[in-house]
């Protein structure tokens, strides 16, 4: 199948290098994706505290933390260059079995989230004597915002360093 111009315009998105000072290394990924968490948890808590809870104080949280995590996506995407984004034709059979390799990490993790989830809202309406459905909606929410994010937070965490290439930087540096 050949690649469409859809296909064309997200793989020069995700590959578009500008930003690349952001992520360019391993710690500096690894804070995008702990920020990227905490604003994912921040938005998803708000929102559950909008729906289930008093007054639209939260609603306000959540527009707020929006922006930001939107551009955090980007910034992530961009440095998995669109691993997860981009349809299998526009990726390499390298790329391919990374995708593979990212989702079936990610399904582990969420796995384990959602058995601590089971037991947590368990222990919640045992603890509290509180009906246990006043427990499992927000939880699967959290859950399902976690289940949802998890694949590309491996993916940002699991990307390599690209290598510089030594006369490019003497070159900058003369």
């Amino acid at each position: 199948m050949t690649a469409t111009r859809y296909d064309r315009r997200m793989y020069a998105v995700m590959n578009d290098r500008r930003a690349a000072a952001m992520y360019a290394t391993a710690g500096r990924r690894r804070l995008a994706v702990t920020a990227h968490v905490a604003l994912t948890a921040l938005g998803v808590g708000a929102w559950i505290g909008t729906v289930f809870g008093p007054g639209w104080g939260p609603a306000l949280v959540v527009a707020g933390a929006l922006l930001p995590w939107v551009l955090l996506t980007g910034v992530l995407n961009g440095s998995t260059r669109g691993l997860l984004e981009l349809r299998g034709r526009m990726l390499d059979e390298r790329q391919l079995v990374e995708r593979d390799r990212v989702r079936a990490l990610a399904h582990r993790i969420t796995l384990w989230l959602l058995v601590a989830a089971a037991i947590g809202a368990g222990a919640y309406s045992t603890l509290t004597d509180t009906p246990l459905r006043a427990a499992v909606t927000p939880l699967l929410v959290g859950v399902l915002a976690a289940h949802w994010m998890m694949p590309l937070w491996v993916a940002a965490l699991r990307v390599q360093d690209e290598l510089v290439d030594i006369d490019d930087e003497f070159a900058e540096a003369s």
